[in-house]
């Protein structure tokens, strides 16, 4: 018996790909759902208290996903961009343009976040710092790239130039992530580095990445 080959070219058509995300979709929201409640409930509850931050440090459980996310989303919508730039495939363009306005919000959730917890360690809402003055411009560009695809009425000629932004706009993320080892900052340096063992506990480890395993699904579920 000849086996059936699953053709997934196919779900690069909008026609067949939105019916299949439409069944998904419930599904990565009861996830988001779950995973929101288990991180929030360890880092909240479970996590002990930091010697120097106090409590105030808990906010790090939904900044650092944010921020995470915001970085992460923004190389997604450069990559289906240029693949929609380079293709001329219309999904591609339709899922860089869906993802802006998700990265837009973690982004100002991550700058909100900050802020928050700048007061008290720092005495001061704001610095122009080399990670926070890089993390404003990721969420201008991302501002940009919906004020283009809002303002240019043709889809393709907004695809283009939307695409074009992103594609350079992509080298800020690098700059964002290595700041705080390329300047003296304010910033404290980060608790997690590709290829370094992590420098807090094991169960604020867990919440952490508990947490950006809930934002990620909220991404794909809102996306």
């Amino acid at each position: 018996m000849a086996r059936r080959s699953i053709n997934w070219f196919k779900y690069t058509s909008p026609a067949s790909f939105y019916p299949l995300a439409g069944k998904m979709i419930p599904w990565f929201g009861i996830a988001t759902g779950l995973l929101l409640a288990a991180g929030l409930y360890v880092g909240f509850i479970l996590a002990p208290t930091d010697f120097q931050q106090g409590d105030a440090y808990r906010i790090i459980y939904i900044h650092v996903p944010a921020a995470w996310m915001a970085m992460l989303l923004y190389l997604l919508m450069a990559v289906y961009a240029g693949l929609g730039l380079a293709f001329n495939a219309r999904l591609w363009s339709m899922m860089a343009s869906a993802i802006a306005s998700t990265g837009a919000l973690f982004a100002f959730l991550a700058l909100w976040t900050g802020a928050l917890w700048g007061k008290p360690m720092w005495g001061t809402w704001w610095v122009w710092d080399a990670r926070l003055t890089s993390t404003l411009i990721l969420f201008f560009l991302y501002l940009g790239f919906l004020s283009l695809q809002a303002m240019i009425e043709d889809a393709r000629r907004a695809d283009r130039a939307g695409a074009l932004l992103a594609l350079v706009g992509a080298v800020n993320v690098p700059i964002i992530y290595f700041s705080v080892q390329w300047w003296n900052t304010l910033h404290q340096g980060a608790s997690l580095r590709l290829g370094k063992t992590p420098s807090i506990a094991p169960v604020m480890l867990a919440a952490l990445l508990i947490m950006i395993a809930a934002c990620w699904m909220y991404s794909i579920t809102v996306t």
